[in-house]
């Protein structure tokens, strides 16, 4: 899933250059780097195009220009990575480059011994390629991945429902988007759709009303701490119970998944069958796979989530991260060459204009296939503020017994009280 930003980017260096590589075992000597020909075995969630075929035309001309290098691709499901990653890194032979969202969920896999410290390997050029995105992925001021995408989220609608509605400008505020919900329903349309049954999709709900409720300092001070001792963080809860009770979603929602299949949440959304959802800007890319309408793009809008009456949040603050990759010890030297290519101005550009992602390389933005596209990337990175999705931030454990927490208030079960519970109980139990 999610993988946006509030920080300007510099271009990605043409010249690839020498690498060096220090262990994730701090202090302990590099690992031996295969020499002559190398394998890297991929993993990546590009499972639908058009991200699958770019990142296969990725390999295809990497190992033309390196034809000491193999890649073997393998792509999975978003919701895989979460189980897979972690028994993977406790085997005997993980991938070599996996798919990695960075901070809090970065660092508990490198518990693992088996992620790559490659700190001084990109030290000559992570900082012009990603800006001060890149630190995302650092634990301890050390690199373990490199973003290769920023996202930011809001609200995706249609057009030609809010106008059927009678909806004339996209919700601004909790009130007017309530109002919004209910001109729907009276026109027999599913206002909102949501993934229910990925979990994750649910959770931003909640990820949302806390970046309204709670101030920047008590953000940051919480993922820090790993804990949620503002009251800031109940009343987060209680707006997301008050939402749900204005039973916004489509019929089912708990059984619908995020992004398979045209009934899925994405899929209810770009074939017409419902108003708005609330996800990344992956989202035209998601959706173009789903749907035979051609003129789908000129038929969606977005905008920001909405703000929240008495709220101590900054309104304009964003919630996102990014996509990223990290390395394993294995092959690290030709993994990091491999991601700096990922984060150079022809792989950015051709991301960018197929609509896959926000770039991390700012030249590329240039490139972003739509005029809504360019409007999420310019919210974005002008946000004063983007918090990364809390089942990132936090450590993985904790990230996912939020995550469970928000899904059961959506069955109809939990209390925000018992959100808050369940993070900070997943937490002590984390230490």
């Amino acid at each position: 899933m999610f993988g946006k930003r509030r920080i300007t980017v510099l271009a990605a260096m043409a010249a690839l250059v020498p690498l060096a590589l220090s262990a994730c075992s701090g202090g302990s000597e590099p690992p031996a780097q295969p020499s002559g020909p190398v394998t890297l075995t991929w993993w990546h969630n590009g499972t639908t195009d058009p991200i699958k075929s770019i990142w296969a035309q990725v390999v295809a001309d990497y190992q033309k220009a390196h034809p000491d290098v193999t890649i073997k691709a393998q792509p999975l499901q978003n919701e895989d990575f979460s189980t897979k990653v972690p028994l993977a890194l406790q085997s005997a032979e993980p991938p070599d480059v996996y798919q990695s969202w960075g901070a809090g969920d970065l660092a508990s896999q490198i518990t693992s011994g088996k992620v790559a410290d490659i700190t001084d390997a990109t030290k000559p050029w992570i900082e012009q390629a990603t800006g001060k995105f890149g630190e995302n992925w650092k634990v301890d001021d050390k690199q373990y991945g490199v973003p290769f995408a920023q996202h930011t989220v809001g609200f995706w609608y249609r057009k030609d429902l809010f106008q059927q509605a009678g909806i004339t400008t996209p919700p601004k505020t909790m009130d007017e988007l309530n109002a919004a919900v209910g001109q729907l329903k009276a026109k027999g349309i599913a206002p909102i759709s949501v993934g229910g049954k990925d979990r994750w999709p649910d959770a931003f709900y909640f990820n949302y009303f806390a970046i309204r409720e709670c101030s920047i300092d008590v953000l940051k001070q919480s993922v820090k701490a790993v804990k949620l001792e503002d009251p800031c963080w109940t009343r987060a809860g209680q707006d997301l119970k008050n939402f749900l009770a204005t039973q916004p979603f489509q019929t089912g929602f708990a059984g619908t998944p995020a992004q398979q299949g045209a009934g899925s949440s994405a899929g209810l959304l770009a074939n017409g069958k419902a108003a708005m959802e609330l996800q990344g800007d992956w989202e035209p890319g998601t959706m173009s796979s789903l749907t035979e309408d051609k003129d789908l793009e000129s038929k969606v809008g977005w905008f920001p989530f909405p703000t929240v009456a008495g709220g101590q949040g900054d309104p304009n603050a964003v919630l996102g991260g990014g996509d990223g990759f990290a390395c394993t010890t294995r092959a690290s030297k030709a993994c990091v060459d491999f991601l700096q290519y990922l984060v150079s101005e022809p792989v950015q550009t051709q991301l960018a204009a197929q609509g896959t992602g926000l770039p991390v390389n700012i030249v590329a933005a240039k490139s972003l296939k739509t005029e809504t596209l360019r409007q999420v990337y310019d919210y974005g990175t002008k946000a004063p503020y983007l918090q990364m999705y809390f089942d990132r931030a936090f450590p993985t454990a904790v990230g996912a017994a939020l995550n469970d927490a928000v899904a059961n208030m959506f069955a109809g079960q939990g209390t925000p009280e018992g959100i808050v519970a369940a993070v900070n109980q997943a937490a002590a139990g984390n230490k």
